[in-house]
């Protein structure tokens, strides 16, 4: 079959779905790779060394810009390839979390007092990894007014790990006794910085305040090649019925409430993000980048 065809239609699709929730930026990654996977089966059935694309020197990066393939060359063998590859991307997906916690040992140990906030998969699975071995201290912010950090707190104290729930507003207050924060994201934008649940950016001030290391786990299908133009263009507002009811009528004909789900939170508050593939700093992000997308699917 014609690649050049089949990516314009995955192209065509994959705008179709992120038009229908932008703030969900993991489907247009996911788009990114398949689209990355059909380039390098055609490249191989075309003769051209995939090593080569590998290793890539920043002069070829910088000049290879106006060279791109016409994928018009039909390969039979192409399609049986591109699925056998997506089935092992598939694979990678799965075991993810598992990745990620299988290097909690190496970042937490005995007696260490961690914050976290709200409620991540990742990060809940990398604590209770690193319990099984080591004795220490969790400090969970509820994340107001959705409280998911309450859910947290159930979870690791099932695991017998000493938790404490506090309020957002303790934050600061709390932090000089922290040895580390650990925390999950929603997604990793282009140039290291978060879209994290609200709450995250006080969270990472504090820390940063207080010189205390602050660790992002999250996959790699959450890195986006999405640049923060404009911050206010991924924040998220719901309803503020958590936060002020509508039984409140007299109120609340006099004010406006916010309730935000996101925050931006800048590179520069972040020490480390651990992923599937091991950690990085937020400054190796790019690079991270060139190997999982191609730079002609950055914009889909």
């Amino acid at each position: 079959s014609l690649s050049g065809e089949l990516m314009d239609l995955i192209r065509t699709e994959g705008r179709r779905m992120t038009a229908a929730q932008p703030s969900e930026t993991t489907v247009g990654n996911m788009v990114r790779r398949v689209l990355k996977v059909i380039r390098e089966e055609y490249g191989r059935l075309h003769g051209r060394s995939e090593e080569s694309d590998q290793q890539e020197s920043l002069h070829k990066l910088l000049t290879s810009g106006g060279l791109s393939e016409d994928f018009s060359t039909p390969y039979p063998p192409l399609r049986a390839n591109v699925i056998e590859a997506i089935n092992e991307l598939l694979i990678e997906l799965e075991g993810t979390t598992d990745n990620i916690a299988m290097q909690a040992l190496e970042h937490i140990h005995s007696n260490e007092v961690i914050m976290t906030i709200g409620y991540s998969r990742t990060v809940e699975a990398f604590l209770k990894e690193a319990a099984r071995k080591r004795k220490f201290q969790v400090i969970v912010a509820e994340c107001a007014p959705f409280c998911q950090g309450h859910e947290m707190a159930v979870r690791l104290s099932k695991e017998n790990i000493e938790t404490t729930v506090m309020s957002d507003a303790a934050i600061f207050a709390v932090m000089s006794r922290v040895n580390k924060v650990i925390i999950g994201t929603k997604t990793i934008l282009a140039n290291g910085a978060l879209i994290a649940v609200s709450g995250t950016h006080t969270l990472a001030l504090a820390a940063k305040h207080h010189s205390t290391p602050l660790i992002v786990c999250a996959p790699m299908f959450k890195l986006s090649p999405q640049f923060p133009n404009e911050e206010d263009s991924f924040h998220k507002f719901v309803s503020p019925q958590e936060v002020l009811p509508f039984t409140e009528g007299e109120i609340l004909a006099k004010i406006n409430v916010h309730c935000p789900v996101f925050d931006y939170v800048p590179p520069e508050l972040i020490t480390l993000f651990i992923s599937n593939i091991g950690g990085n700093a937020p400054s190796y992000i790019y690079r991270l980048m060139s190997e999982l997308y191609h730079p002609d699917d950055y914009e889909l």
